[in-house]
């Protein structure tokens, strides 16, 4: 089952428009309707979650451990460098 988030806007006609993956085409469907109106945020944006920037639901899954080159290696880390104590002027 896959799912896919869009956002579009209903005319005065009533008739939703949604234009699906070439990947499914020549296939028989069976499709759910899910709505909700939006409502307009104030000018100071909240941070939005990757389906509403358009990723799949998926997204994570699929990209999080999915390296496929040589295996990763952290190096030997180097000695902490010490630096010289901040003299502050007190006048």
């Amino acid at each position: 089952m896959e799912s896919i988030r869009i956002r579009t806007f209903i005319g005065d006609d009533g008739i939703l428009q949604v234009q699906l993956p070439p990947e499914i085409t020549n296939q028989e469907l069976d499709v759910v309707i899910v709505f909700q109106a939006v409502t307009k945020k104030s000018s100071q944006s909240s941070i939005q979650t990757p389906q509403e920037l358009g990723y799949s639901h998926r997204f994570i899954d699929e990209v999080i451990g999915s390296w496929e080159g040589e295996p990763l290696e952290r190096p030997e880390q180097l000695p902490f460098e010490e630096r010289e104590e901040i003299q502050w002027l007190t006048f």
